[in-house]
């Protein structure tokens, strides 16, 4: 925690971390910037790699085991902040690229499959960065990438990727759909969505069944990458239930929004052993 603490007071004294007030959520983009434990860029991601991302070999993939047919969809209508999709050329979708990188090199030359984004509290980025990190993933790698949206409280990839009602996670996890008809493929990006689903009573109870173990099996078996949209670490329990499932854990956080202390409660309440790193959104 203490790291997280000299980095978050470093971009304070450098003027990176602030409160941008009434701006454009699309800023133009501006030449990046590399300075110590930051990389950053409009919307700036800052990439902090002082908590065991290092530098190694990427790990061989073998071919994926064939799955059924899902559901498939063309021509939605994705939400403009999906830049890795739309503006694939801008300073901002490279920043996400540079984070799949750092993932793809991560843990000492450990795979990681199936990595958890998650963050302190609602509304600082986590979706997105989840949604834009398996998109890059789907692109420069032509691989086969599943974002699985597990936030059964406050569900956000539907909306982000344009996609029809239908049965998703929390159908599967109750017996009331199979995994193949709850996963959706965006055929123009060649990435393959699990939705939230319907809203259940007790969101943890279904993340902590047997079931989930064995469909975030199933999925490893059948995707090259997974990447889980997972609820704010606080004050739920949600997270602790999921990081035993998942090889790495991202937390996103807002600059100017997010609190030290709220940073610090979130990092306890992850396994040590699975934090890759920090994504600070919107830094300037």
């Amino acid at each position: 925690m203490s790291r997280i603490q000299n980095i978050l007071e470093k971009a304070e004294r450098d003027g990176s971390v602030r409160r941008i007030r009434g701006a454009d959520p699309l800023p133009a983009a501006a030449p990046p910037a590399i300075d110590g434990a930051f990389y950053q860029a409009p919307p700036p991601v800052v990439i902090d790699d002082t908590i065991g991302i290092d530098t190694i070999g990427i790990d061989t993939i073998g071919a994926p085991v064939p799955t059924s047919p899902v559901r498939a969809v063309s021509g939605t209508r994705l939400d403009r902040r999906l830049l890795a999709a739309i503006a694939a050329e801008s300073v901002a979708a490279e920043q996400y690229r540079a984070l799949r990188t750092r993932i793809f090199h991560a843990d000492n030359g450990a795979a990681v499959h199936v990595v958890l984004i998650t963050s302190p509290g609602r509304g600082e980025g986590k979706s997105l960065t989840a949604s834009n990190l398996g998109l890059t993933m789907a692109q420069d790698y032509q691989r086969r990438i599943c974002v699985v949206d597990a936030d059964l409280r406050h569900p956000q990839l539907q909306r982000l990727f344009g996609l029809p009602d239908g049965p998703g996670l929390s159908d599967v996890l109750a017996g009331e759909a199979t995994l193949e008809e709850a996963l959706v493929t965006v055929e123009d990006h060649q990435i393959t969505i699990l939705p939230a689903g319907r809203t259940p009573a007790r969101p943890a109870d279904l993340l902590g069944t047997t079931a989930m173990r064995r469909m975030l099996e199933t999925l490893r078996s059948q995707f090259d990458r997974v990447v889980v949209d997972a609820p704010a670490t606080m004050p739920l329990a949600d997270v602790g239930i999921l990081t035993p499932l998942v090889d790495s854990v991202l937390l996103v956080v807002r600059s100017g929004t997010t609190s030290k202390p709220a940073i610090h409660e979130a990092v306890a309440a992850i396994d040590a052993s699975k934090l890759l790193g920090v994504v600070l959104n919107e830094a300037a």
